[in-house]
């Protein structure tokens, strides 16, 4: 016959069953639509508020919510969809480092190429690539298990992504300084185009880069993967190319005259507003055309890939 147990006697603790940790951070579906919405509120928001009052104070927020808001919100749909087996810190250590090594690498290497000279663009546009993908490997650099086609597009593009941010930010920031008022507006267009430029040419070379990287994590510079760096490069210069005629153009469609110094700062003198829409539209239009080039490339890479039919 059993007695019951003294009062102030200490009772064994039957410990429960143990909920294995989730192997990823549970973010909801649709978190990126919703960044995306609320931050595009925002910024319409703060736009009228400087627009109205003809004040300086807002352009900071202005112009960081024009660079980092698509970058972000495509980082979180990369994430949700193809990425989360790989890791946020991957994920975000690849945004950062394309933000911060990706630019700093590029600025070093264009400085040191004279402009303007014949093979400026393509010199710079190769610079950029490479400092992206050098981005990449340094941030994989401790993480062995990161390979294979559907990882290197995907952090290739947060690496990219990451540094248009960066790069689209200073532009505006430089133009509101200029001209509050007047190269602001291509400038934030160029910010919300950030995923399917910069992000999309550094998805291919990761791609590439991690399609052949060994089992003990070490990177192979081998021929398909220069050839990639050189491909996107040359798009990229392409783009770049057509985006710098864009002043010529909208001056031949105006039908104002060619007189000496008329491109001399890039935008023509004392353009109209009508000018000034026009040579926005004109230069997203070309850009764009290159882009589908390179998202037709990547699409390619996608078909040949069959994980990305069972990514989480």
């Amino acid at each position: 016959m059993s007695h019951p147990p003294p009062p102030g006697a200490p009772r064994a603790r039957i410990p429960g069953p143990q909920q294995p940790l989730p192997p990823f951070p549970r973010i909801g579906a649709g978190l990126w639509r919703r960044c995306l919405g609320a931050g595009l509120a925002v910024w319409a928001a703060t736009a009228c508020v400087t627009w109205t009052t003809r004040s300086t104070a807002p352009l900071p927020a202005l112009v960081l919510l024009g660079g980092f808001l698509v970058p972000v919100a495509f980082v979180l749909w990369a994430y949700e969809r193809h990425g989360r087996d790989l890791g946020v810190s991957a994920v975000l250590g690849c945004f950062l480092a394309g933000g911060a090594l990706g630019v700093l690498g590029a600025a070093l290497a264009g400085s040191a190429v004279p402009h303007p000279s014949p093979d400026w663009l393509l010199t710079v546009a190769l610079a950029e690539e490479a400092a992206k993908l050098g981005a990449l490997a340094f941030t994989l650099r401790r993480q062995p298990g990161i390979r294979g086609t559907r990882a290197g597009l995907v952090l290739g593009a947060a690496v990219g992504v990451g540094f248009a941010a960066v790069e689209s930010t200073g532009y505006a920031l430089a133009a509101a300084l200029a001209t509050p008022w007047g190269r602001l507006e291509p400038e934030l267009l160029r910010g919300l185009l950030a995923p399917f430029g910069q992000g999309l040419w550094t998805a291919v070379t990761g791609g590439a880069l991690l399609a052949l990287r060994r089992p003990d994590g070490r990177f192979r510079y081998a021929p398909p993967v220069v050839a990639a760096c050189m491909g996107v490069a040359l798009l990229h210069a392409l783009a770049d190319a057509l985006r710098a005629v864009s002043p010529w153009l909208v001056v031949r469609l105006t039908g104002r005259g060619t007189e000496p110094g008329l491109f001399a700062s890039g935008y023509p003198p004392q353009p109209s507003a009508a000018q000034q829409h026009l040579l926005t539209l004109v230069s997203a239009v070309g850009p764009a055309l290159v882009t589908l080039v390179g998202a037709g490339w990547a699409l390619s890479l996608v078909r040949r890939n069959p994980p990305w039919k069972n990514t989480p």
